[in-house]
């Protein structure tokens, strides 16, 4: 009798752990129902830091909505190659620095939970003015500066830029400025501040996040660009609008 109730009783525990833990799991969407978010960019075109700054970060904060999305940063932008594997970018040596600096970073912290704090913090600085402190941001995000230096300094940084300046040559359709963001293989154009829109509507999985309902979907509100345009554009552009953007590029920057 004792051992009919004992085995009774560890099945209604069982029974209970069984329920309890069914209960509280969550459910979260499968590799393959994530949206792809590429974001092709450069690192001192001010239209591209305000987009990492004010509005990508906010899709990185949301931990619900970040989890139906699969990121992946480019840092070429509009640069060009020349001879000998060698290159020149839009808005000079300090660019091609903080490209490739933050290609390293990439590389040495894989995942995007650790390297885009970094980027962030580089491009935060960008935004704000102040890019030739981005050795800073080692220390304040308490990161060993080692494995970035070895591979800007050392050589390695140059090859991952020629990898990223090979697939941003590639995109169909070509890109024609930067920032260039891509959903699902979709070029979102100027229309890029309202990625999360095109996020929402790619999306076909059952873990719907909240910021995806009708009610929250334009809840994020947008920063006002600092000049007169959104992008930074490919130097094949008009040379009498490229005279322009570089003009007000150049105000923006002192």
């Amino acid at each position: 009798m004792a051992s009919r109730l004992t085995t009774t009783a560890l099945s209604f525990l069982t029974y209970l752990l069984i329920l309890s833990s069914s209960s509280s799991t969550t459910i979260l969407p499968s590799n393959s129902d994530k949206v792809s978010l590429e974001l092709y960019y450069e690192s001192l075109c001010p239209y591209s830091a305000n987009f990492i700054v004010n509005y990508l970060d906010k899709l990185v904060e949301d931990d619900d909505l970040l989890s139906i999305v699969d990121l992946y940063l480019s840092p070429w932008g509009n640069a060009k190659i020349r001879g000998n594997d060698t290159f020149v970018c839009q808005h000079g040596p300090y660019e091609c620095l903080l490209n490739t600096v933050e290609a390293c970073a990439i590389h040495a912290w894989p995942k995007l939970e650790d390297h885009f704090p970094f980027v962030y913090c580089v491009e935060k600085l960008v935004y704000e003015r102040k890019y030739p402190e981005w050795e800073s941001c080692f220390e304040e995000l308490g990161l060993d500066p080692k494995p970035v230096s070895e591979c800007y300094t050392g050589g390695y940084g140059n090859e991952l830029e020629l990898e990223y300046a090979a697939e941003t040559n590639a995109l169909q359709p070509p890109h024609k400025y930067v920032p260039w963001v891509v959903v699902d293989g979709q070029p979102l154009y100027e229309d890029y501040e309202d990625f999360i829109t095109y996020i929402c509507k790619a999306y076909k999985g059952t873990a719907t996040p909240k910021a995806c309902s009708k009610q929250s979907r334009h809840s994020i509100p947008r920063a006002k660009a600092k000049s007169i345009s959104p992008v930074c554009y490919r130097d094949t552009i008009v040379s009498t609008l490229l005279e322009s953007i570089r003009s007000a590029t150049s105000l923006w920057m002192q």
